[in-house]
This record gives C-alpha cells, structure tokens and sequence, in this order.
C-alpha cells in the first residue's frame, strides 16, 4: 500500500512539474502569513509586499548574473521601497506612483553604468544557481555562448535592469492603488494576491488531469490549452466568491458580469506571464528563479503571474467599485 502511494505521489510530481507535498505545505504557509498580514493591519500587508519585492530582486540579481548581466540591486531595493511606501502613503497615490517611478528609472540607468561588486556573495550564489540547472537548459544559456562571456556591455546592464524597474517596482505599486479604499482594501488585497494563485491552481489541476493539447510546448512544455481553461475558471469561481462578500445587491445588479470578465483576465494575463518568467528562465539556462520558497522554487516563481495580473486587477476593481 505505501509502494503504490508513493508510486501515485511520484506519478503526480512528474506530471505538475514539482514536488507537491512540499508546494502544498509552502503554500498553506504563504496564505497564513498574507492573512495574518491583513488582520493585523494594511500597513503590514505593504511592508510584506515590500519585503516580497526585495527578494526577488536578489533573485533577479543572481539569475541575471548567470548571464554576465548585472543589475544595481542596492538602488533597485532602495527605489522600490520608496515607490512602494510612496503610493500608498501618499495623498495622490497616481501621482506619487509616476514620479517614484521615473526618479527610479532616473537613478538605474545611472547606477547601472557602475559595476560594484561587495564581496563574494553574488559569485557563489551564481555557481549553486547554475549547478542546480538541468545540462540540457545550461547548454541553451546565453551564459554559455559568445565564447562563455561573462560580462556584458552597459548598454546590456541599462536595458535589463530598466526592464527589472518595469517588472517589479511598477508592477508591484499596482498592488498598491486599490488598497487605498477603505471600505474595500481587504477584499482588494485578497483578490490581488489571491485570484492569481486560485488561477494558478486551475491551471495546475486541469493540466494535469486533462492537458493533452500544449499551449507553448518550446517555451513550457507543461502548459496546455486545458490548463489554461482550468485557470480561468478557478479565476472566475474565486471573483464570483470575493464580489458576493463585497456587493449588496445594488452592485450586483450592475456588476453582475464582472467576475466573469476577471476570470477570464487573470486567466490569460496569469498564463501569459507564467510564459515569459519561463522564456527568460530557459534563455539563462536556469529552472526556477530562486529556491526561497520550497515546492515553488523562488519567490518570482510565486509572484511573477500576481505582478502580471496586478494592473488589470486594479483597473477593474478601482473603476468597478466606484
């Protein structure tokens, strides 16, 4: 009997892509901790989203650096701590977004000329990141071509480590807007963080159990056209449930179409943005981004398709909660 339960958990690790005893427990952890966050106080959810942010950027910091790339993680922890804080403490949170954000840019692109290396930190954690890589994805790596160059231009630095301010710091300070409605800034946070991993979820199930025809199969061979039905739906189930605690029966009759639309938005966007994190992973001959997170590999691994998902997320709830 435990032979053909350990067969069945194997069978079932192989077909998802990872070890979900472990991804279970990380994950049942990870929602403890958000929902203690927001029973505390909103202002530790912020910080949590701040603290978040920060380890992925060292995540960032190392997978880029597998490449010879190098971005200014310091003034990238710094200026997305300030935009973070900034738009939510902020009386226009709009406006202090947009300018935290280009004295971000601002500063990157001049930090980004600088090469400062602090110790040997960032050389061992390159070393374990690419020892922990499959051969076949160390091979395709750009860290392993151009007769295995191991450091790029600045021109390459600037425009990666603009893409990291686009990727992380904007993308998380739209986590930020909808919480600035008192009335809804729980039921937001809730939707924002979790309607994403709901979707997730639907796609890890449906792929698994009924995936037969593949979405990507270059880029992730895992995803299939079922699984992203499965997300979409597990999207739409989750908005239904979260808009019935936050609408009376005013909203509803108005609103009623919402949820639907949503679902199929984080459906789409959160399977679009699982594909990028996938496409930049196999460039840099890389399987996860970090391994903070146990079952789940890094914490951008966690958060990539929440950070996808958060601008339409927060356009739909601002203007539909007027």
């Amino acid at each position: 009997m435990q032979n053909e339960t350990e067969d069945a958990l194997k069978a079932i690790n192989k077909r998802t892509g990872r070890n979900m005893p472990q991804a279970v427990a990380t994950g049942a952890l990870l929602v403890v901790i958000i929902l203690a966050c927001l029973f505390i106080r909103i202002d530790v959810f912020v910080f949590l989203i701040a603290v978040f942010m920060i380890l992925g950027l060292w995540e960032l910091r190392v997978d880029f650096a597998t490449a010879g790339l190098h971005i200014p993680f310091i003034t990238l922890s710094a200026c997305s701590l300030l935009s973070i804080l900034s738009t939510f403490y902020a009386p226009h949170p709009l406006i202090a977004m947009g300018l935290s954000i280009m004295l971000t840019m601002i500063l990157v692109l001049i930090a980004a000329t600088v090469r400062l290396s602090i110790g040997p930190r960032v050389p061992m954690a390159v070393a374990t990141k690419l020892s922990r890589s499959e051969s076949s994805a160390r091979l395709e790596s750009s860290y392993n071509h151009d007769n295995a160059i191991t450091s790029k231009g600045a021109f390459s630095n600037v425009g990666v480590s603009l893409l990291t301010v686009a990727y992380i710091p904007l993308l998380a300070c739209f986590l930020i807007l909808p919480l600035h409605d008192a009335r809804f800034s729980l039921i937001n946070a809730c939707v924002l963080v979790f309607l994403p991993a709901l979707s997730d979820i639907g796609g890890l199930f449906f792929g698994a159990m009924f995936g037969r025809h593949k979405l990507s199969p270059r880029i992730s061979p895992k995803k299939s056209y079922e699984g992203l039905l499965g997300s979409m739906l597990f999207a739409m189930a989750g908005a239904f449930v979260a808009f019935s605690i936050a609408f009376d029966a005013d909203l509803w009759r108005t609103r009623w179409w919402v949820p639907i639309m949503l679902g199929i938005l984080v459906g789409v966007v959160g399977t679009f943005g699982d594909l990028c994190a996938s496409m930049i992973k196999r460039d840099l001959g890389i399987k996860d981004m970090g391994h903070l997170l146990k079952g789940h590999g890094g914490v951008l691994d966690r958060v990539d398709s929440i950070l996808m998902c958060a601008p339409f997320i927060a356009t739909v709830l601002i203007l539909t909660l007027q």
